[in-house]
């Protein structure tokens, strides 16, 4: 229990301070957030006309239109202007609750990592690299990279991030993993 407790916290901590290095000192992920000097118009534009709390596809179709009428309807947008919006009603910068939050999942996803590793019969430090990065890597091709698929996102940064972070947890899990065990 003590070993699993240890990976999940060490490997928490990992995934949390690399984040906070990717996303703020070294700021990898700036091509996600662009700055645009319209922002003051596009937003006064939007209030009023969006429901907050929701991301939007444009161009769209109502909920319910019959598929032929679908189909018929994005062929008229086709080569067309469209975005992705997530729309809010109120910045709130409660980077408190937000980075509790934020540790809390880094922590579990570490823990079920650990216990995945666990069930090695024999863990290597190269085994344990290998599998962190597998992970890692299933997690960055089912989220992002299907993602950057249908919405043309960029994925590079994401990908950085799974391969400093997956490396360093799965180092440092072949170490602890196996430390005492002979």
């Amino acid at each position: 229990m003590k070993k699993l407790l240890i990976g999940g916290l060490v490997g928490g901590l990992v995934l949390f301070f690399w984040q906070f290095l990717s996303w703020s000192l070294i700021n990898i992920h700036a091509s996600e957030m662009q700055y645009t000097p319209n922002q003051d118009e596009v937003l006064v534009c939007l209030q009023g006309k969006l429901e907050p709390g929701n991301t939007y596809m444009m161009p769209n179709v109502p909920p319910g239109t019959p598929q032929a009428d679908h189909q018929t309807s994005m062929n008229d947008y086709m080569g067309k202007p469209w975005a992705k919006i997530s729309y809010r009603d109120n910045l709130n910068m409660d980077m408190g609750t937000n980075m509790i939050r934020g540790f809390v999942v880094n922590f579990l996803a570490a823990l079920f990592l650990t216990w995945l590793l666990m069930q090695f019969k024999e863990l290597t430090m190269i085994k344990s690299i290998l599998a962190c990065l597998v992970v890692g890597a299933i997690g960055w091709l089912t989220i992002n990279y299907i993602d950057s698929i249908w919405f043309e996102t960029k994925t590079i940064a994401a990908l950085i991030d799974v391969a400093v972070c997956y490396s360093i947890i799965g180092a440092f899990l072949g170490w602890w993993l196996n430390r005492n065990s002979k």
